[in-house]
């Protein structure tokens, strides 16, 4: 339930309020540490069996939990594969149907959250785990997706993907449900006050916005060398080129250093490029609404909470075409292939629009918002997909 760990954590809590006030009851067990300070204040309870161990994220005491508490529960939802908890989760629910052939055992669904997408096996830089995942495939979670009652995804994009990756694939049902985050707060200027607390040498001017794990899946690399091509080429009579925020965690992973060393290189652009790490609260919306415009150019993203995040706070995205809702994004932004000319045609495009043209795209950015990603229809897609299920 690390915030750290990406959208899936994220995701849960965004629709919580919104099922809580349908009369769903939710409980999560994870295998966090105990006593991890995002634990609390969460609305729902939450279970913790860890810290998990090695690259499977082993429990010893998962098991022996989800025997004595897995009955209690009308719905079980494995958020995530390739780790250990699901396939505790198959193994348990295997066994107590032969064991205990009368007792009542709930449904169970998998959310893959992007993790059968075709990019994890055919990116270079993933080759050894695209092998160990085939094998894995073969012998453990072709087992878990194929013996679930159903698939959950979060838009039809990554339902189509995960169809083409491996063999045999044959779930039960799937389901497109959506995702939605809930609205952002109401700017306060101390949100500014904040963000500008992480980023002091900024001084108010213009900048581009970068929100996400700091990881070559997000192409954040490519962004990097679009701006510093950008910076060098601009003549007198060019637009002025906003700052660069590239904020998120993962500064310190042999990635998140390379990616400095390469900004380092460049003592006059370095001053134009922050890291601030990353930002939670206030600090987060600060950046998201003092931003121009919000920059993905992803390799690959199931949903992108950021980017629906970005367009609810009137913000235009500028994107991939790897970002699995790029469709829905329409007006409210520009999408591009996944490369150093894609992002940097699309910066260009942002920065060659005038005034009133940056507005009406703002507000744009918003009506995207609005019509896709808000959070109470999502949870009520959710919600009749369980209720489907339920009558199945």
């Amino acid at each position: 339930m690390n915030p750290a760990d990406g959208g899936p954590s994220q995701g849960i809590r965004n629709l919580d309020k919104a099922m809580r006030e349908m009369g769903v009851v939710r409980e999560v067990m994870c295998m966090d540490a105990p006593g991890s300070p995002y634990l609390d204040n969460n609305g729902f309870k939450i279970h913790v069996v860890g810290p998990a161990g090695g690259w499977w994220h082993y429990s010893s005491a998962l098991i022996p939990w989800l025997t004595e508490n897995i009955s209690r529960f009308d719905v079980v939802i494995i958020n995530g594969l390739w780790l250990y908890h699901s396939y505790a989760t198959w193994k348990v629910i295997k066994k107590l149907k032969k064991t205990a052939p009368d007792k009542k055992l709930p449904r169970v669904l998998v959310m893959p959250h992007g993790m059968l997408d075709p990019y994890f096996q055919v990116a270079k830089e993933r080759r050894l785990k695209a092998i160990r995942n085939w094998i894995y495939w073969k012998l453990i979670e072709s087992k878990v997706v194929n013996d679930a009652d159903g698939l959950l995804f979060t838009c039809e994009t990554e339902m189509l993907l995960a169809r083409e990756t491996f063999s045999p694939y044959h779930p039960k049902n799937e389901y497109n449900i959506g995702y939605g985050i809930e609205a952002p707060p109401i700017y306060e200027p101390q949100m500014s006050v904040t963000f500008n607390a992480h980023c002091p040498d900024l001084n108010g001017a213009p900048y581009l916005l970068f929100l996400s794990r700091i990881h070559q899946k997000k192409g954040v690399d490519l962004l990097v060398k679009a701006y510093i091509y950008l910076y060098k080429s601009r003549k007198p009579e060019d637009t002025k080129l906003p700052k660069l925020v590239i904020a998120g965690p993962g500064l310190d992973s042999h990635f998140g250093k390379k990616l400095r060393d390469e900004v380092n290189k460049f003592p006059e652009i370095k001053a134009n490029i922050f890291f601030p790490g990353m930002l939670t609260g206030d600090a987060k919306w600060g950046a998201f609404y003092g931003c121009e415009a919000f920059v993905l150019p992803s390799h690959q993203e199931n949903f992108g909470i950021a980017v629906a995040e970005a367009l609810a706070c009137y913000k235009p995205v500028l994107i991939s075409d790897q970002v699995n809702i790029w469709r829905e994004i329409k007006n409210g932004g520009f999408v591009s292939p996944d490369t150093f000319e894609g992002t940097r045609s699309i910066i260009e495009k942002w920065l060659n629009l005038s005034v009133i043209d940056k507005k009406q795209m703002e507000q744009n950015a918003w009506n995207v918002y609005h019509e896709n990603f808000q959070n109470v229809p999502a949870a009520l897609k959710f919600f009749k997909a369980l209720s489907i299920i339920e009558e199945n």
